[in-house]
């Protein structure tokens, strides 16, 4: 029982570590904003802005598929620029975390009060690598209007 409540400890442990953002202030945090109004620059926006606060995050660690990695971390970036007042990310770009993974094998034999105790073991690491993205929170005063996607091209007739 002791075993299986340090084992349920340190996977939360990992969860909660593994989900956090953070941030460096370098210049004045604004009023909380919703994220939902937080918009992803990949460039600079034109005209002024003010930058907030440096960002960083990671996937988690209990996050699979590429694009799911990529859709919590900028989650994540407009979360935390929205506690700061931030209305845009300047977008840095993203990193993959080092993953150790693999199989490991292991045994032992000991001897206690004239009984014979023997154990082996075989454990595998299937956690997914952790992406990494790094932003600069920032307030533009005069948004750009966001742009339209392009229509999707037309679908041929069928073949008869």
């Amino acid at each position: 029982m002791r075993a299986f409540r340090l084992m349920l400890l340190s996977l939360a442990a990992v969860v909660v570590t593994g989900c956090a953002s953070s941030h460096v202030l370098t210049g004045t945090p604004r009023a909380p904003i919703d994220p939902a109004q937080v918009r992803i620059y990949h460039g600079p926006p034109p005209g002024q802005y003010e930058e907030i606060a440096i960002l960083n995050t990671s996937s988690g660690a209990l996050t699979y598929g590429e694009q799911n990695k990529v859709d919590s971390v900028l989650r994540k970036l407009r979360a935390e620029a929205a506690k700061l007042g931030a209305n845009g990310v300047l977008f840095q770009g993203t990193a993959d975390g080092y993953r150790s993974g693999g199989v490991s094998v292991g045994g032992g034999l000991g001897r206690g009060g004239g009984r014979t105790f023997s154990s082996a073991g075989v454990g595998v690491d299937i956690s997914p690598q952790q992406k990494y993205a790094s932003g600069v929170a920032i307030w533009v005063a005069n948004p750009p209007p966001e742009t339209a996607m392009p229509p999707a091209p037309a679908t041929p007739p069928p073949a008869r």
